[in-house]
């Protein structure tokens, strides 16, 4: 979904915070507005038949990575050391103990809203779907190709959260480097209208406006260009402006009802409407500037943010300052109507501007337009079960032996 992103050590790991039964004894866990509550993974409706060898093999592929990520914050629920450690169990691990390894390496814990009356509501967290769009590019602008992608600027810096410079509003994300210190990055309409001047460097062109406005939603995609060749346009950075979703503006302006509203709908709408789309548009302040990059294994999606491929159907985007890359969840209810099981292993890969809270997930689908129609659809309730390490066993020291 949005923005792409080390080996885990004692003295590290150490900083964060250690889960186990007894932990909950005397007080609830509490993340954000939500406490986490003890269940067994075992007991939970569908998990018994769920494919937990594709859960496995996405776990395993985040293990592959750097676990530490630098993007988030001190604090993040889940021990780096105790998931380093359950890393390396499932390193030579048999696809057939997937389940078993799951039930035995992590305790689960349902995110819930205590505040809330009505029990379904308590558990209720909410979950859409993200996809890596398939465009049409041209190396070179031209009829039929006038939306330029831009490379990222070499002005802009990126904050982490935290870390943005006095004098600057706290909740920008990024800043244009001047000889006179920091100031707000342009936003949307300034960049299209030439802010950038010369650091506005076009790496291909897509076929439209709409066309790049979906690429810089979904961060990002494959094109194919007319010499048939595929390249992959990656996420490198945006201008640090707050988000704002343009379907909710065509829905609350009464352009388009939200029944039945999927993307090939709202973004057929827009090229319809090029001057309503040109303002609804830049309604949303946030730029994505992009890098290019060979197209990589079909079968698998872009790196996200735990710099890893995304894998259709197991990769879940969730609020990096809350949860660790690498963590399991379950998915506690039907995904699509087309599910086989009520509910669905994945694995905390990515993260997006949009997914704030601790019981707030983006499901990656995959590529193109079947991914495309089934992300748009899906946006419904579901209750997520977090699958945290067990502290992993403390080394003996030499006198205990």
């Amino acid at each position: 979904m949005s923005a792409p992103r080390h080996t885990a050590s004692t003295a590290f790991g150490a900083a964060f915070l250690l889960f186990s039964p007894g932990a909950f004894a005397a007080e609830p866990v509490r993340i954000g507005d939500a406490v986490l509550e003890p269940v067994e993974l075992a007991s939970l409706p569908g998990f018994a038949d769920d494919d937990h060898a594709a859960g496995l093999d996405a776990f395993r592929l985040t293990c592959g990575a750097p676990l530490a990520s630098s993007s988030q914050p001190a604090g993040v629920r889940g021990s780096l050391t105790d998931l380093a450690a359950a890393c390396a169990k499932a390193r030579d691990l048999p696809r057939e103990a997937a389940r078993s390894f799951f039930e035995t390496a992590f305790s689960a814990y349902r995110v819930t809203r205590p505040a809330r009356v009505i029990e379904a509501e308590r558990r209720a967290g909410f979950l859409t779907g993200y996809f890596e769009p398939e465009l049409s590019a041209s190396a070179v602008p031209g009829p039929g190709f006038t939306a330029a992608i831009l490379a990222r600027p070499d002005d802009l810096v990126t904050f982490e959260p935290g870390q943005v410079p006095p004098g600057l509003d706290p909740s920008l994300r990024a800043a244009r480097r001047t000889a006179s210190g920091f100031e707000p990055y342009p936003d949307r309409a300034a960049i299209e209208d030439g802010a950038l001047g010369d650091r506005a460097r076009p790496l291909l062109w897509l076929r439209d406006p709409v066309d790049l406005f979906v690429l810089q939603v979904q961060g990002s995609g494959r094109v194919r260009l007319p010499d048939g060749r595929s390249l992959r346009v990656r996420y490198d950075g945006k201008n640090g402006r707050p988000y704002s979703s343009v379907v909710k503006t065509i829905v609350t302006e009464g352009h388009l009802p939200l029944e039945g509203l999927t993307f090939a709908r709202w973004a057929g709408w827009l090229r319809a409407h090029p001057v309503e789309a040109r303002r609804l548009m830049r309604t949303n302040a946030a730029y994505v500037f992009f890098k290019v990059e060979a197209a990589a294994d079909a079968a698998l999606g872009p790196p996200g943010a735990a710099g890893v491929p995304l894998t259709p159907g197991r990769s879940l985007a969730v609020d990096s300052t809350l949860w660790r890359y690498g963590l399991p969840f379950w998915l506690d209810g039907r995904v699509s109507p087309g599910s086989q099981t009520p509910g669905q292993l994945v694995v905390a890969q990515d993260t997006g501007s949009a997914i704030v809270g601790p019981a707030r997930g983006d499901l990656y689908l995959g590529t193109g337009d079947a991914a495309g129609a089934a992300a748009g659809n899906l946006r419904h309730a579901i209750g997520f079960v977090v699958l945290l390490p067990k502290p992993a066993a403390a080394p003996v020291s030499a006198d205990a032996r």
